[in-house]
């Protein structure tokens, strides 16, 4: 009797610590766990950080890609790489896999996106289409040949994320009015990727011009080269008669996989339209409206049910059929939000657990005019803003209490704020706008300023001890923004609305 009260108990006590150690967990992973290595092998110190523009541009026939990494020892050093694709109207981007995570940011137009994952059944049939206008038992053979399968095309619209997991093959077509923008964030550090620690595409189709970086290792040490060649795709490598029996096709149409005298580069214009089997566009939207209103339905009852947010725990989610992006452009999905329209949308695994093999975030900020974003701290990775209309400043400093940069951010322009640098961000005279790639799929801050900050959280002794200032100082110095939280207003609408005597004019500068 006695040792099956103390089996009870010990599997009582388990359950209990378990449940514990999980407030502090993510699918089963510490928040500080990270599967990625140095981005360079070398020492990276991060000492002067800059705003960069694309610096290489391809045109291709419906559309072209733009570049930013070519000679940034910034991006290499944090193990990251960038590039955005411009797709016409029609445009095809051919399909292609790389050897990194990464993740997508959908800033203008729509489309189709397709992801072939191995193994997963192809569960788009024509045929099925077909059966529907025929009596049941009077269809003949041939008009129940099938037509065409293939696995699941999903939707993309403007402000939406799309998760794409290393060595997945994946295509994309423009079926709007308007050209499509997607900027495309790699972790290369990641250790999904045992290759160099930079970008590799491999193409599925097409013969392309593109920017390749190449890893060097000799008695110096490491360095890189990047430069423009014209990209073969890999049908091309193989020997066109052995090619063409593993097919089971001629050599003529082995020839025309092999794409050797394509000039259209890696988007192509489809003339007619692309035609393929998929919902229609109604009820995809339906679709669509409903997993939008079942996400809003987690996020507001996340806090009083923690159960249902972390719901979905990989047994009921497979592979095959986990959703691969979340549009974060919604403003009733933001997780910060003032009376002014100002608003900070955070992405994570625990929100679309694909992240979890991504292990990439992405955060979604609009700042009013002269609004700022609290003063702050990746604990657990490297953080790659990506600004999509409007300008502000922005100041970053180092372990030495250096400012390793300090300027203005405009539309188009990315920047690297590495791990554990402070930044301070401010909208000028317009509405500041950015999207952040993360590099961890759990991306955790800590505040310097406002109600969940270190400033707030330590005792008023050690404010004053801390600093030499009075006990006086050190109150306004902990409750000045006792009320705000991520999102700074500006001072003197703060001062405008409150008659605390310890907001004073003279001290607002």
């Amino acid at each position: 009797m006695a040792s099956s009260f103390s089996l009870v108990l010990s599997l009582c006590l388990l359950v209990l610590c378990h449940g514990t150690n999980a407030q502090f967990t993510t699918g089963g992973q510490s928040p500080w766990h990270t599967s990625r290595g140095f981005g360079d092998p070398r020492g990276c110190r991060f000492d002067h950080l800059e705003a960069l523009n694309p610096a290489q541009r391809i045109q291709c026939e419906a559309g072209m890609t733009e570049y930013y990494e070519e000679s940034s020892e910034m991006l290499r050093c944090a193990g990251v790489s960038v590039k955005r694709h411009i797709v016409e109207p029609r445009g095809l981007l051919l399909p292609a896999y790389h050897n990194a995570p990464s993740l997508v940011y959908i800033t203008q137009g729509r489309g189709l996106i397709g992801m072939v994952f191995p193994g997963c059944p192809e569960t788009y049939q024509w045929f099925q289409q077909q059966a529907e206008t025929y009596t049941e038992g009077t269809m003949t053979e041939s008009q129940q040949k099938l037509r065409d399968e293939h696995q699941k095309i999903r939707r993309f619209q403007k402000g939406d994320i799309i998760a794409l997991p290393p060595g997945v093959t994946h295509w994309c077509y423009n079926d709007g009015d308007v050209a499509f923008v997607a900027v495309q964030v790699f972790d290369t550090s990641n250790s999904a990727n045992q290759l160099e620690p930079a970008r590799r595409d491999f193409y599925l189709a097409g013969r392309h011009q593109s920017v390749q970086r190449m890893y060097e290792m000799g008695p110096q040490p490491t360095s890189f080269t990047t430069r423009q060649q014209l990209s073969n795709n890999m049908f091309n490598g193989f020997d066109t008669l052995m090619l063409a029996e593993a097919l089971g096709v001629n050599q003529e149409l082995t020839r025309r996989l092999q794409s050797q005298n394509d000039p259209r580069g890696e988007i192509v214009f489809v003339k007619q339209g692309l035609r393929m089997l998929r919902p229609f566009r109604s009820q995809e939207m339906e679709q669509q409206q409903y997993e939008e209103s079942m996400q809003s339905e987690e996020q507001y009852f996340g806090e009083s049910m923690p159960g249902l947010r972390n719901a979905t725990n990989g047994l009921d989610e497979n592979f095959c059929t986990m959703k691969i992006r979340s549009n974060i452009d919604i403003p009733n999905r933001a997780d910060y939000f003032n009376q002014r329209g100002s608003r900070v949308a955070i992405l994570n695994s625990q929100k679309l657990p694909i992240l979890n093999l991504v292990q990439m975030s992405a955060v979604r900020v609009v700042l009013q005019r002269n609004s700022m974003i609290t003063p702050y701290w990746h604990m657990n990775c490297h953080s790659l803003m990506y600004v999509t209309s409007g300008q502000g400043r922005v100041q970053v400093v180092n372990h030495r209490g250096r400012t390793v940069f300090d300027g203005m951010l405009r539309q188009g322009q990315i920047l690297l704020i590495p791990q554990n640098f402070a930044v301070l961000k401010r909208a000028e005279l317009k509405m500041f706008k950015w999207v952040s790639f993360n590099t961890n799929h759990n991306a955790m801050i800590s505040q310097m300023v406002g109600k969940n900050s270190v400033i707030r959280a330590m005792p008023l002794q050690v404010l004053m001890h801390s600093y030499r200032i009075s006990l006086e100082q050190a109150r306004r110095l902990k409750f000045s923004r006792q009320h705000e939280m991520t999102i700074l207003s500006p001072i003197r609408e703060i001062m405008r609305s409150r008659d605390d005597p310890m907001f004073e004019v003279g001290s607002s500068a």
